[in-house]
């Protein structure tokens, strides 16, 4: 009788440890494809983002496309850098977060009162602060390996 509990007690344990590794594990690839698409959402907008802005000088619509893209990556932005993270990874969280907040300012300060000022934008570095973000993707994705 002693055995099989001590047996049951060992391969109880083992199990726990593995479920354990499982669930860091699957917390560690959540953590990398969420960072993932957050910045492959703002690559998206920054290649998309110059012809929008040709665009918007002339055509009321697109800016407001515009607007509206914008609003929607900052409430992106705002609710990604909330996001609880694995140990490993909060380093290269910190610095996406620091960046986040650069664009977020700048953002903010292209949106008056919710509305596009297009030549601030015209005038802005988002773009250039995006390809910054956009330049952490690889050591994301090593993260993940």
């Amino acid at each position: 009788m002693r055995k099989s509990m001590l047996l049951f007690v060992v391969l109880s344990s083992m199990m726990i440890g593995a479920c354990s590794f499982l669930d860091g594990a699957n917390q560690s690839l959540d953590y990398v494809n969420q960072a993932t698409a957050h910045i492959s959402k703002l690559s998206t907008f920054a290649e998309q983002a110059p012809q929008l802005i040709k665009d918007a000088a002339t055509n009321p619509e697109t800016k407001m496309k515009l607007e509206e893209q914008l609003l929607a990556l900052k409430t992106e932005i705002e609710q990604f850098n909330l996001k609880s993270v694995p140990a490993f990874a909060k380093d290269i969280h910190e610095q996406l977060v620091e960046k986040n907040k650069v664009l977020l300012d700048e953002i903010n300060q292209v949106v008056v009162n919710g509305h596009l000022a297009l030549d601030k934008l015209q005038n802005s570095q988002i773009l250039t602060t995006i390809t910054d973000i956009t330049g952490l993707i690889n050591r994301i994705s090593n993260l993940g390996s």
